[in-house]
């Protein structure tokens, strides 16, 4: 095996350069909302950055293509909901003040929907019904899921930071792609790789694995496949155990897991609950079970949350945080520009290329002479193949039988306050 409160619009032509506090008056003068840019930032302008060869800015001019979006800064996942919002804006800003799309401005039209599934429907029919946009980056899984079948109605091309496998087969969702591993093939190839060092230990019986995952359709989406591929090498189902919103302690649940003599812990949450769960962990003697996180929790700011607790912590990471050419990129921008990312490269990193690769496809379409409609967008992006996102993470493809952008990560762990990869690309085909 090799590796989203009243509607507010963003509206923003990042090719124009304005003084912020202008531009919200200009807003407020014609009745529109404040321009959404993520907390713990300033947003990015075309006049930030974005310098062409020989040092001179080319901004974006022509009638603008409408991007809809939908962010999680104030609810349950905000944590890396706001990085990761905060990588979608300031790739747009990026990619306006060098030329836009053909010199065309991309014009993104978001809200935060505090991971309410409710409010992210009624968004996502606003700008689709209103708005006219052309293409919408989603959010949470639930909410992902909850919109399929209208976005395959509709067909709008919708890359989520949703990584489930339900959303990969074009055959049920047309125009759902993941830019990522799925969170099904990130727990196959952190078992494979659990097997492995279990194996390597000199044990003969099997191990014991447990889940503990969000208590939501996210939290459940790896789970059937997990178990499934567990039982396929001759272990046991594992436990799961639900990790309850907002908990304070998770002690119980960690006992729980303790007195089944489960090896290894595969964690689907973000990095909160589980910098919780760490800390807790350490305080019940956990040491010699292996603690693995999928991606969302497996970033920076669960080593800064959960401190010393978080040593020796595997992560399943299909994008590369900060080891890149093309994290560099990503991360260079911010620093330019006074993004404050809070030490939380990932998720950042993460949303400034699945907007990267949102964008190759309308890139594509309008180089081929063809007018800006879902369909023909959705057949650029599946023309896809190898697509290069400089080292960030493997190679993207999608075709029209296909929609996962790739089967394949590595793993890291944490070692000395810092994740060191322990892999190659390791695949769960």
């Amino acid at each position: 095996m090799k590796q989203s409160l009243q509607r507010e619009k963003l509206g923003v032509r990042y090719g124009v350069v304005l003084v912020m506090a202008l531009l919200a008056l200009m807003l407020a003068a014609c009745g529109g909302g404040q321009p959404a840019a993520p907390a713990g930032g300033d947003e990015p302008t075309a006049e930030a950055g974005g310098e062409q060869q020989g040092g001179e800015t080319t901004e974006a001019s022509g009638e603008p293509i409408k991007v809809g979006a939908i962010f999680d800064q104030t609810g349950p996942t905000a944590d890396v909901g706001n990085p990761y919002s905060q990588g979608i804006v300031a790739f747009v800003a990026w990619k306006n003040a060098n030329g836009g799309i053909n010199g065309r401005p991309i014009e993104m039209i978001s809200s935060d929907y505090s991971y309410q599934v409710p409010r992210a429907e009624e968004l996502y029919t606003q700008y689709v019904t209103q708005d006219q946009v052309v293409v919408f980056s989603g959010w949470g899984t639930g909410d992902t899921e909850a919109l399929k079948g209208k976005i395959s109605q509709d067909q709008i091309p919708f890359i989520s930071a949703s990584l489930s496998a339900n959303l990969a087969d074009p055959a049920e969702t047309p125009y759902n792609f993941l830019v990522g591993t799925t969170y099904s093939d990130q727990l196959i190839i952190a078992q494979e790789w659990a097997l492995e060092d279990w194996a390597a230990k000199g044990s003969s019986d099997a191990p014991k694995f447990a889940y503990m995952i969000n208590d939501s359709p996210f939290g459940q989406s790896p789970v059937p496949d997990g178990t499934a591929h567990a039982e396929a090498n001759g272990v046991e189902a594992p436990l799961e155990v639900p990790m309850p919103r907002g908990a304070t302690d998770l002690t119980a649940q960690l006992t729980q897991i303790q007195d089944s003599g489960s090896n290894y812990v595969f964690f689907q949450n973000v990095s909160s609950p589980v910098a919780l769960a760490l800390q807790n962990a350490q305080a019940l003697g956990m040491e010699d079970v292996q603690f693995v996180c999928m991606n969302w929790c497996a970033n920076e700011l669960l080593i800064s949350l959960a401190g010393e607790a978080a040593e020796s912590v595997v992560g399943a990471i299909p994008f590369d945080p900060v080891g890149s050419e093309g994290a560099a990129e990503a991360l260079d921008y911010a620093t330019a520009n006074n993004i404050d990312i809070g030490g939380n490269a990932g998720p950042y990193v993460q949303g400034w290329w699945a907007m990267a690769i949102l964008m190759e496809g309308v890139q594509r379409t309008l180089d081929n002479g063809e007018e800006l409609t879902g369909e023909n967008i959705k057949a650029s992006l599946e023309t896809l193949s190898g697509f290069d996102t400089k080292g960030v993470t493997a190679p993207v493809s999608f075709s029209e039988t296909d929609h996962r952008a790739t089967r394949s990560l590595r793993l890291f762990q944490v070692q000395d306050g810092k994740w060191a990869p322990i892999t190659d690309f390791l695949s769960a085909e």
